[in-house]
């Protein structure tokens, strides 16, 4: 398994995270604090996406304080599906129902030991094939640029003074 680990902090949760990565035999790239010591959260979450959305690796992990911003960066990728999880439960919906393929965890509430359960549910969950799950999963997929804006968008809806309507 290939997998891409990156957050803006080093600490507690990031090692243990490294080393069940490594006791599983991964493959590990590693971005920002835990390769260079880059603080840059935002490009720390596209890196990691990027690696996952190329197919460089498998999964991803994204930390930093709050779990949030490092996700909403990584889920900018096309291809990217980050999840904030905070339990193991959540991960194995994030992995099940939504197909997630970049786990998010915060830096300030997760224990090393409750990351690990996470971590251990989210490699581990299969994606479901129910073809209702399938279904939802394409929809959360980005569009077309082509497709047509929103009324509140396009104009529609609203009316020069003197044209006909």
């Amino acid at each position: 398994m290939r997998v891409a680990i990156g957050a803006d902090d080093r600490g507690p949760l990031l090692d243990r995270l490294v080393a069940e990565l490594d006791r599983r035999g991964a493959q590990i790239e590693r971005f920002g604090a835990i390769a260079d010591g880059s603080t840059a959260w935002a490009q720390i979450g596209r890196a990691v996406g990027e690696a996952v959305a190329s197919g460089r690796a498998d999964v991803g992990i994204v930390c930093c304080w709050t779990g949030t911003g490092i996700s909403i960066a990584a889920n900018k990728i096309p291809g990217v599906r980050a999840a904030l999880c905070a339990d193991a439960e959540t991960a194995t919906g994030a992995r099940k129902w939504n197909d997630a393929n970049v786990l998010a965890l915060s830096l300030r509430v997760t224990a090393p030991a409750v990351g690990a359960e996470i971590l251990d549910a989210f490699l581990t969950t299969p994606v479901s094939d129910d073809p209702g799950d399938r279904t939802e999963i394409s929809e959360i997929e980005p569009r077309s640029a082509a497709r047509t804006p929103p009324a509140s968008r396009s104009g529609a809806g609203t009316r020069r003074r003197g044209t006909p309507h």
